[in-house]
């Protein structure tokens, strides 16, 4: 059986308990590290993080003492879930240091040596790992990122219908869930009856994140999708769960019936391989007119798979949809999680000395 030791950096905010959490008990990682800001730093976990999570610290997580942000931690990888004003030159730190950076961060998505993974959509794009070893002259060490939470489950609903019948171009409405912004997020007098049409930074990332994914790797480069993106993001009054609406316009004219059967019928890489965060279905399709709901699908897979309901002819462009995925499980800790079993599986992962 495959082990790791695992360190998380971060580990004392909103997606850094996510990681600890979605640990417990994983057939192949067990935490052995915890890094985060100088002033959590020689503290133990349980004493300094405000646990926001109903079930409780992994005992042994807990008794772990925090260490500072610096590359000597006891582990065979990290995962990072630094706030992006740090995560930059630390995990660059990291990797020069032989460490693999599982990162949720958004710093280095779009550098181009670097893989933007979702396993069931671009498991080729791993082969970026040898590109990026020998353009930084990394051993061990390199650096793999997740997508922002709503291009994730975006990309997963998109790859079955791009491979069928090529997206030319597409619209995207998001409602996100409060916790896409971390903890304590958004004021309650400014969430509560209330929707936010704005996200900072986040239509810039679901406009260009999916075309990397939906890209083609040739010779050590990737060649974005020409898949032309209008995205528009709103905060809605929901704890977890990000919902979108989608109308594609396509290259081949298809009915819904075929849209929804492509969606059914797709499997991914790691359904191939069984990795152990991978929901046996990646997509599930509802046939009801009221389906996905946040409350009720959300959950769906673990959290893992993306819901995809209301398929049906458009009248500006060709198909219209709508999905559902949970942001910290198909996104962020979830999201990375799934890539490092990926990368494990693939070899290029592997334990430190060994």
């Amino acid at each position: 059986m495959k082990t790791f030791r695992v360190g998380v950096l971060g580990a004392t905010g909103t997606v850094g308990q996510q990681f600890v959490h979605r640990l417990r008990n994983h057939p192949w990682f067990r935490v052995t590290a915890l890094a985060a800001s100088e002033r959590s730093a020689g503290k133990r976990y349980s004493e300094i993080v405000r646990w926001r999570i109903a079930q409780q610290i992994p005992e042994e997580v807990g008794a772990l003492t925090v260490q500072p942000l610096e590359a000597n931690l006891d582990c065979d990888f990290c995962f990072s879930a630094l706030d992006s004003s740090v995560a930059g030159p630390a995990e660059l730190e990291f990797a020069r240091a032989g460490y693999p950076v599982i990162s949720n961060s958004s710093n280095h998505r779009m550098d181009a040596d670097v893989p933007l993974l979702v396993p069931e959509v671009n498991p080729e794009h791993c082969a970026l790992v040898t590109i990026q070893r020998k353009n930084r002259g990394y051993t061990l060490g390199f650096i793999a990122t997740n997508p922002n939470c709503s291009a994730a489950g975006l990309v997963v609903a998109l790859k079955p219908i791009h491979d069928a019948f090529e997206i030319e171009a597409l619209s995207v409405v998001t409602m996100q869930a409060l916790s896409g912004a971390g903890y304590p997020g958004v004021p309650s007098l400014d969430s509560t009856d209330n929707v936010i049409p704005y996200i900072f930074g986040e239509e810039e990332k679901l406009e260009s994140e999916p075309r990397k994914i939906l890209g083609r790797l040739n010779d050590g480069t990737i060649t974005p999708a020409e898949i032309r993106i209008s995205a528009q993001c709103h905060r809605v009054p929901v704890i977890d769960g990000h919902m979108e609406a989608v109308s594609l316009k396509l290259r081949k004219k298809v009915s819904p019936v075929d849209i929804a059967a492509v969606l059914h019928d797709f499997r991914g890489e790691p359904q191939r391989l069984n990795l152990p965060s991978a929901p046996a279905r990646p997509i599930e399709v509802r046939e009801e007119s009221d389906r996905p709901q946040t409350r009720l699908d959300r959950d769906a897979g673990e959290g893992m798979a993306v819901v995809v309901g209301r398929v049906r002819a458009c009248h500006v462009l060709d198909i219209r949809l709508v999905l559902l995925s949970h942001n910290l499980g198909r996104g962020a800790a979830g999201a990375a999680i799934l890539n490092a079993e990926l990368l494990a599986e693939t070899g290029f992962i592997t334990a430190r000395g060994a």
